[in-house]
């Protein structure tokens, strides 16, 4: 077998074709050597527990002075779009596309459904940063990488987040098409000590430790249910607790149930980190889940959420999820002009 890479004492593996001569190896930052035997090679994405901290203040300004070089637009309201979402980027006006691929130090999505870039247009008149496609841990990527983007909002200049995601729904009264409100979450991951906040602290981004108490905006939370029962959609709408399990694979029954103890309305694979690194810095955050399957803690169901059928729920439910952003987009733009 060939030598080991050891990157901050962490033995590591990266993409790349091998060969016995020693293969050089490109993580986008830094350029590593890894010699091999003839027949070894290298499969899928591994990164180490430490890689977040190849995002200095730096290498971000670096990456939102790119994107702001490419368009005219300066605006203060980022959205993520969550799986089967991806559409509510159509109704963006006048347009900047910016393929992930081609923004330096940036990953890629892997996941059906999302996209892969960024755009920056308006919604309704109203200057946004669209993120199309997200990245999740389950991808290989770490937490600080799949947050990463936000900070790079805040960089643009975002003082607000939108984030929206297709999740299981775990509260006996939601059904297929509902709409939770994101009062708060459960940072499951982080009980286990994976946080996107890890490692050294800039304070330039925030505090060492910040507080995630008032996390979702309850004023925005507040003017939602108004819009909400402005377009006739208050019967589907809740709000409720949201919790980010690692994925890629659905629950467990037994999982379902301890959720259900712990006081969870819905269950999703991404967005809390994201929140957790925009409230570090300072950003004010509203989001909000399509419940796109049910989450029942049944052992004898037929069955069971499938990836196309969550995709194809957010399809569905296009016009309304647009309506809603669209005007909570308005309002933020409206509050910030004051």
């Amino acid at each position: 077998m060939g030598d080991k890479v050891y990157v901050n004492g962490v033995s590591t593996a990266m993409n790349g074709d091998c060969n016995a001569n020693g293969t050089t190896l490109t993580n986008g930052t830094t350029t590593i050597t890894k010699t091999v035997d003839q027949d070894e090679k290298i499969a899928g994405v591994f990164y180490n527990a430490r890689e977040e901290a190849w995002y200095t203040y730096d290498i971000l300004q670096e990456i939102a002075n790119n994107l702001l070089s490419r368009t005219q637009l300066r605006p203060k309201i980022g959205i993520i779009l969550g799986t089967g979402l991806g559409s509510l980027a159509d109704q963006l006006t006048d347009v900047d596309y910016m393929d992930y691929q081609t923004i330096p130090h940036f990953p890629v999505s892997t996941v059906d459904g999302h996209v892969g870039r960024l755009i920056f247009g308006y919604l309704k008149g109203v200057p946004v940063m669209c993120m199309q496609g997200r990245f999740h841990y389950y991808e290989g990527y770490p937490l600080a990488k799949c947050s990463m983007p936000v900070r790079v909002m805040k960089l643009v200049g975002c003082s607000h987040l939108i984030a929206t995601n297709a999740a299981g729904g775990l509260h006996p009264q939601y059904k297929v098409g509902d709409i939770m409100l994101m009062k708060d979450h459960i940072n499951i991951m982080g009980f286990a000590g994976n946080n996107p906040l890890q490692g050294a602290n800039d304070s330039r981004f925030g505090p060492r430790f910040p507080n995630m108490v008032n996390a979702y905006d309850w004023k925005l939370l507040k003017k939602a249910k108004e819009i909400g029962k402005d377009i006739g959609i208050e019967k589907d709408l809740h709000e409720g607790v949201y919790i980010c399990l690692g994925g890629p694979n659905f629950e467990t029954v037994a999982e379902l149930k301890m959720l259900r103890i712990w006081g969870v309305d819905a269950v999703g694979m991404s967005t809390v980190h994201e929140v957790t690194t925009a409230v570090h810095c300072g950003m004010t955050c509203f989001a909000f889940s399509l419940i796109t399957n049910l989450c029942v803690p049944e052992y004898d169901l037929e069955e069971s959420p499938c990836h196309d059928d969550i995709m194809g729920i957010g399809k569905s439910r296009e016009s309304r999820l647009s309506e809603l952003v669209a005007r909570m987009a308005k309002h933020i733009h409206m509050e910030l002009k004051k």
